[in-house]
């Protein structure tokens, strides 16, 4: 009897690591796939797209200012 029961939860063990194991390759399939990118770039685009017109309505400065503050140095 015990060992029916021990091979019926070795076969149930099995199975649930294979489905773990399967599901984890394709969903890293997806993950890697270029329709994945895609579907994601829409996604990201489409949320961008919609703030860009207000902050390019602010304009952009006419002149910015150093790329390094310029500091004179103290003379020895």
């Amino acid at each position: 009897m015990f060992q029916k029961i021990a091979n019926v939860l070795s076969i149930v063990s099995f199975l649930m690591v294979t489905s773990v194991i399967g599901g984890g390759y394709m969903g890293y399939k997806y993950v890697t796939s270029e329709q994945f990118k895609s579907k994601l770039m829409k996604e990201v685009m489409g949320n961008v797209s919609g703030l860009l017109p207000n902050v390019l309505d602010q304009g952009l400065p006419k002149m910015t200012g150093p790329s390094l503050p310029t500091t004179k140095l103290p003379k020895f």
